[in-house]
């Protein structure tokens, strides 16, 4: 199994909009790309000041199911179109379960 983690942090100008934008389109992948087992995208809790904005882990039975996703028409759309937009950073592992 693989785990990929993504953290991702805003620009300072990004809108509630654009955020839930981001939001709403990564939470659209799961029923669309059917490598996914496991999907869960949240918004940092606001505790500590600098922390990334966003976190996702998405879990995959291997590497040829994670890179499906990475490659899959509609995850790059929305980092076209939706994410890289208001990106300020990016933080990303996988790891094997």
């Amino acid at each position: 199994m693989i785990r990929h983690t993504v953290m991702l942090r805003w620009v300072d100008d990004a809108t509630a909009e654009q955020r839930e934008a981001v939001r709403a389109g990564l939470e659209a992948l799961p029923p669309a790309i059917p490598e996914i087992r496991a999907y869960t995208v949240q918004a940092d809790a606001g505790l500590v000041v600098g922390n990334f904005d966003l976190v996702l882990h998405a879990d995959f039975d291997d590497v040829a199911g994670w890179r499906a996703y990475i490659d899959h028409p509609q995850h790059q759309q929305v980092l076209a179109e939706r994410i890289r937009p208001i990106l300020a950073a990016r933080a990303a592992v996988q790891t094997e379960l």
